[in-house]
Parts: structure tokens; sequence; C-alpha cells
């Protein structure tokens, strides 16, 4: 089964926007659609876990704690870690290429930090 996604009310909504646009078949559903604003980390691993979604998020602060925590209670489809100052066109390339080589029984439990973008010299 393909990876499905769901934005974290973090992430750059123009990610969303340029996996779609890219790839009009990727199922990622937005922050806004699930209703997540003012939601805690706990509550929206539940919801990406009843909608068997890959949680894709810019929160490497407190997400891979309370994934940790959540994960020891029960499954979840995975979740993404992004950096904030990773180019739009490399975040996109990314999750375009976590759907297009992997499975969603292949995230199950999985958090995975992309790493962040070599600084370019001035």
């Amino acid at each position: 089964m393909k990876v499905s996604f769901l934005a974290d009310v973090n992430l750059d909504e123009r990610i969303v926007s340029g996996v779609l646009r890219a790839e009009p078949s990727v199922d990622f559903r937005t922050a806004a659609e699930a209703e997540l604003h003012g939601l805690p980390d706990p509550e929206v691993l539940e919801i990406a876990a009843d909608e068997g979604r890959v949680l894709v998020t810019h929160d490497r602060k407190t997400m891979p704690y309370v994934f940790g925590d959540f994960i020891a209670k029960r499954l979840c489809p995975g979740v993404v870690i992004l950096p904030q100052e990773m180019p739009l066109g490399q975040a996109v390339y990314e999750l375009l290429l976590i759907w297009a080589a992997s499975t969603a029984e292949e995230w199950q439990g999985m958090l995975v930090q992309i790493a962040r973008p070599p600084l370019s010299k001035p």
C-alpha cells in the first residue's frame, strides 16, 4: 500500500502544494483539513495513526520524544521530520521519494529526521 501523509500544523504548506503539484495522486492531507490547530502532539499522532498516515513535521524539539512515548502504547505509521531551512524543492523531492520508493507498511513505528542541507559557502 502507498504511503499517505498528514501535514503537521507547523509544516510549511508550500511543501504540501509542491508535492501535490508534482504528483497529484499522492494522498497528502493538510493540517487544516484534519483540524489539527491547537491540538497537542499526542492527539495529532492519534489522528495520524487512526488515518494510517505518516505525519510530516518541522518539529525536531518535541516530536521525537512524544512519538517515542506514543509508539510504546500504540502502532503509528511514522513521522518524517524536515528541517525548516531545507529548500522547498528538496523537501518536495524527499517526500516524493518516500512516496514512490516505500510502502506504508515499511513506515510503521519509524521516525526519520531528514538531514539538514549543507551550508553553502559565501
